[in-house]
C-alpha cells in the first residue's frame, strides 16, 4: 500500500503538470479548436488520471518516449561536480578511481517520505475515498427509482420521430426511448443499454425531437462510459481541486459538442428553436441535477448560458478549422502518450523488489561501518556459496544503478560487435564535456575509471533499444525498464537493480554462466582491475546519483580474486547527502578489510 500510494501521488503531481497544459492549450487556442475538439481534448485528461493507476512496468514494454526530448522537466544536467572521498579517505586508499563523476540530476518529486507521514497520508486518502463513495451513492440513490418508474411510449408519432432521429443521428445501435414522472428534463443512462427518458409530461413534438437529437448525440459519443470514469476519478482524486475544475470544463464542452453536432444536422433556420428548446427546459429546473452517472439536455444555469451563446454564434466548421483542431489534439496526444513512460518511470519508487530465495545466506549487522548512512552490503563467497548481507530489506530493493551500469554496457557493445575487445579506443568528437577526463580519446580502462559516460552512450545509441532490451531481459538485469531515454535511462530514472542482484550477475561471469564470450569478459576484467594488495586483486565500479545538488545514493560493485577464491560484493548506500559512490567505496574496502579479505 505505502508502494502504490507514494508512485501515486508522484505520478499525479506530474500528471497534474500535464492536464494544467491541455487547460492552457484550450484556452489560448479557443478559436482554432472545434467544440467537438474542445471536447476531445478533455478525454486527455482521463488518460493523464490513469497513468498513477498503471504499474509502471507496464510502459517499459512500449519503449516509446526515449526519441522525443521535449520537455525534458524530470532531469537536466546543470552543472558539473566531483565526488571525492574527503574525511573518509587515508593515504592507503586516496586512489584515482575514488574520484566518482557524476553528472547531477534535477528530480522534482521527493525520493521518499517519512513512514510516519506516509502512513497518515494513506489514511486520509482512503478517509476521502470512501466518504466520496458515500456521497456519490447517495447522490444516486435516485437513478434507481428512475428507471424503475420508466414506462415505454406508446405514441406512434413520438416512435416514429425517435427512429427518424435515429437515422439522423447515424445510430445504428440498441437505444431504447422511456418516459418518467420523476425526470423533468431529458435524460440518458445506461452503460451497456442506453436509455433515453423523457419526461412524463405533454412536450411540443418540436421540442421532442430536438431533446432526442440531443440524446442521441450522448449515445453516439458514448458519454455515459465517458461520465463513468469521470465519476471513478472524482472519488480517486478527491483531494485534487485541478480534478473538479478540469472535468467541469469537459461537462460544458460535452453538452456544447452535443449541440454542435445537432445544430449540423438541423436546417439553419432551427436553430434558433433548438436554442429555445433548451431554454424551456431550463425552466423545470429548480437544481443542479445531481445524477452524475446521467447525461442529460438541461444543467445548471449558468451552464445553458454558455450553451445558448455557443448556439447563437454557431457556423459551419470550415475545413481549415477542423484541419487545425486535428492538429492540435494529435500533436497534445503525442505528447502526452510520449511522456507517460518517462512520468511513470521517474515516480516508480524503490519499492520494486527482487524475490530472492536462498538457503545460504549469513544475515550481518554492519551498520558500524555505515556511519548514520542507509545503505546494504552483499558478499558472495565463490568457493562456499555463502551470501553474507547486512540490510536485508535495502538488499532486494530495486534502485538506480548510475554509472554502474557501464559494466553491462561494454559487455552487450563488445558482443554487438560494436566494441572490439583487443582495440578499446574511441575518438573524443570535441563536445566539451564538464570532467577534463572526459574531453580526451577513451579506452574502456579509462572510460571506466574516469567513469566517462559519453563513451558508453554512444554504444547504447549504436545498439538501439530493441536489442538493449533484448541483452537486459537474457541477463535478468533488474526490472529491464528501458522506458526512460536512450540516453540515461540508467542515471536516476527507469532502469533499477538490487544489490543482490548486481552480486548474482557478476558472480554469473565468473562462472561462465552467461551469454557473453570468455575474450570479452576478460577484457572487461582488465578494465575494472583497480588495485592489488598482498596478493588479492581488486576490481570494481562505482556509481552515484546526484539529484539536486545532492549526493543521494551510492554504489560500489566488484569483486576481490585471491589465489584460490573469489569474493563478489555490492555496496548500496542513500541518504539526504554524502552519499556518493567514493564514500561507499570506502565503506566496503572498511568491510573487506575486517574481514581479511582484501
Amino acid at each position: 500500500m505505502a508502494s502504490f500510494f507514494t508512485f501515486f501521488i508522484v505520478t499525479t503531481t506530474l500528471s497534474s503538470i500535464g492536464i494544467l497544459l491541455i487547460m492552457l492549450v484550450k484556452k489560448c487556442m479557443k478559436k482554432h479548436i472545434s467544440a467537438r475538439w474542445h471536447y476531445r481534448l478533455g478525454m486527455l485528461f482521463i488518460v493523464l488520471l490513469s497513468v498513477p493507476l498503471v504499474p509502471s512496468n507496464f510502459f517499459a514494454s512500449l519503449n516509446i518516449g526515449h526519441w522525443l526530448n521535449i520537455m525534458r522537466f524530470e532531469r537536466e544536467a546543470i552543472s558539473s561536480v566531483v565526488a571525492t572521498v574527503g574525511e573518509r579517505a587515508n593515504s592507503v586508499y586516496s586512489a584515482a578511481w575514488l574520484q566518482d563523476y557524476a553528472i547531477p540530476v534535477d528530480r522534482i518529486a521527493p525520493g521518499y517520505l517519512p513512514g510516519y507521514l506516509l502512513m497518515f497520508f494513506i489514511v486520509v486518502w482512503v478517509a476521502g475515498v470512501i466518504a466520496s463513495i458515500i456521497i456519490m451513492l447517495h447522490c444516486n440513490r435516485s437513478l434507481r427509482l428512475i428507471k424503475e418508474s420508466v414506462k415505454p411510449i406508446d405514441c406512434e408519432v413520438v416512435v416514429s420521430m425517435f427512429l427518424q432521429c435515429k437515422a439522423d443521428a447515424g445510430i445504428k445501435g440498441n437505444v431504447l426511448l422511456g418516459s418518467s414522472i420523476l425526470v423533468k428534463t431529458p435524460m440518458t443512462v445506461g452503460f451497456f443499454k442506453p436509455l433515453i427518458i423523457l419526461p412524463a409530461r405533454k412536450i411540443p413534438l418540436n421540442d421532442v425531437r430536438y431533446a432526442m437529437l440531443h440524446e442521441l448525440m450522448h449515445c453516439k459519443n458514448k458519454d455515459i462510459p465517458v461520465n463513468s470514469l469521470m465519476c471513478l476519478f472524482h472519488i480517486l482524486y478527491w483531494f485534487n481541486p485541478l480534478v473538479y475544475f478540469a472535468f467541469k470544463q469537459m461537462r460544458i464542452d460535452r453538452e456544447i459538442a452535443c449541440d454542435s453536432s445537432v445544430l449540423e444536422i438541423l436546417p439553419k433556420e432551427s436553430h434558433i428553436s433548438y436554442g429555445e428548446t433548451l431554454l424551456n427546459f431550463v425552466k423545470s429546473l429548480s437544481a443542479p441535477s445531481r445524477l452524475t452517472f446521467a447525461a442529460h439536455i438541461g444543467d445548471s444555469k449558468p451552464q445553458i448560458i454558455k450553451r445558448v451563446k455557443n448556439i447563437a454564434s454557431y457556423t459551419t466548421e470550415s475545413g481549415l478549422l477542423k484541419l487545425k483542431s486535428h492538429c492540435l489534439f494529435f500533436l497534445m496526444a503525442l505528447l502526452i502518450f510520449a511522456k507517460i513512460p518517462v512520468i511513470s518511470a521517474f515516480a516508480s519508487n524503490d519499492d520494486d523488489r527482487f524475490h530472492f530465495q536462498s538457503g545460504n545466506a549469513l544475515y550481518a549487522d554492519l551498520s558500524y561501518f555505515f556511519e548514520g548512512l542507509d545503505g546494504s552490503f552483499v558478499l558472495y563467497d565463490l568457493e562456499t556459496g555463502l551470501y553474507t548481507i547486512h540490510n536485508r530489506d535495502m538488499s532486494v530493493r530495486r534502485v538506480s544503478p548510475n554509472s554502474t551500469y557501464k559494466i553491462f554496457s561494454a559487455l552487450i557493445a563488445m558482443e554487438s560487435g560494436i566494441l572490439d575487445a583487443s582495440s578499446t579506443e574511441r575518438e573524443w568528437d570535441g563536445t566539451v564535456h564538464p570532467f577534463e577526463a572526459w574531453n580526451q580519446n577513451q579506452t574502456l580502462t579509462s572510460a571506466m575509471h574516469s567513469s566517462a559516460s559519453w563513451y558508453f552512450q554512444d554504444f547504447d545509441t549504436l545498439i538501439g533499444i530493441e536489442r538493449l532490451s533484448f541483452y537486459l531481459t537474457r541477463l535478468s538485469y533488474g526490472n529491464r525498464n528501458l522506458s526512460g531515454g536512450i540516453a540515461d535511462f540508467w542515471m536516476e530514472s527507469s532502469l533499477r537493480i538490487s544489490p543482490l542482484e548486481q552480486v548474482k550477475l557478476l558472480a554469473n561471469f565468473h562462472r561462465s554462466n552467461t551469454m557473453f564470450e570468455t575474450e570479452h569478459i576478460n577484457a572487461l576484467n582488465d578494465a575494472l582491475r583497480l588495485s592489488e594488495r598482498d596478493g588479492a586483486v581488486l576490481s570494481g565500479k562505482t556509481g552515484t546519483g546526484l539529484v539536486n545538488g545532492n549526493f543521494v545514493n551510492g554504489w560500489f560493485i566488484g569483486y576481490v580474486e585471491t589465489d584460490d577464491n573469489m569474493f563478489v560484493f555490492a555496496t548500496y548506500i542513500q541518504g539526504e547527502d554524502n552519499a556518493g559512490g567514493s564514500v561507499a567505496a570506502q565503506i566496503t574496502l572498511s568491510i573487506l578489510e575486517s574481514k581479511g579479505i582484501f
